[in-house]
């Protein structure tokens, strides 16, 4: 089965709307867009582009879709993750598009879940990335669809605004595979699933004190 991978910029405060700019997502009139921009030096550029260079398909929601498919087309052609962005194959999920124009797009039809299953049961495609697309992650999650959380934790408290585990998280185990931090103190994390959430008790009759 293929893995499913969510590469997510947040915040401490566990805040994951628009970190690439003003306007990137204005929903619930957030007014903090782009506090993950001053944090980006060449070593952090690099993690990411080692990232992408592993996606052997995209999985992004409509919004998502819209700033990339605007954007990605115009990087120069030796940009490494503009070029890998634009070859790889690309499912789009979403309620209102029709059709998607973007090299090597597809969208997906019927219920996301199911076709997402459909997805990650072929077994002759790789790694599948989703990177931006808050709401289609809350789905995944929901339906207990993420193999691996790739979670860059930025030095900056937002208050308001989307989160990365909001409505529809389930209970999960999670154990940690690798973690690294930037020169601009930038915590990068990747958790796998590991089962079902165990239980414990604090206290010195348990010795977990």
């Amino acid at each position: 089965m293929r893995k499913l991978m969510v590469t997510t910029f947040v915040s401490l405060d566990g805040v994951m709307q628009g970190p690439g700019g003003s306007d990137e997502d204005r929903d619930g009139g957030f007014e903090h867009g782009g506090w993950s921009v001053p944090h980006f030096g060449p070593d952090l550029i690099e993690r990411m582009t080692d990232v992408v260079r592993r996606a052997d398909a995209l999985l992004v929601g409509r919004k998502t879709y819209d700033i990339f498919a605007a954007t990605w087309p115009l990087a120069d052609a030796d940009d490494p993750i503009g070029s890998k962005m634009n070859s790889v194959r690309k499912y789009v999920a979403s309620r209102t598009l029709d059709t998607v124009s973007w090299q090597n797009s597809t969208l997906l039809a019927g219920d996301v879940a199911d076709a997402v299953r459909a997805l990650k049961q072929d077994s002759d495609g790789g790694e599948i990335q989703v990177h931006g697309s808050g709401d289609l992650i809350q789905t995944l999650i929901e339906h207990d669809l993420v193999d691996e959380f790739h979670v860059l934790v930025f030095p900056v408290l937002v208050g308001s605004g989307k989160r990365l585990f909001g409505r529809g998280t389930v209970p999960a185990g999670l154990k940690l595979v690798d973690t690294a931090k930037s020169d601009s103190g930038v915590v990068i994390s990747t958790y796998a699933r590991a089962g079902k959430v165990e239980y414990g008790a604090m206290g010195p009759e348990t010795g977990n004190w």
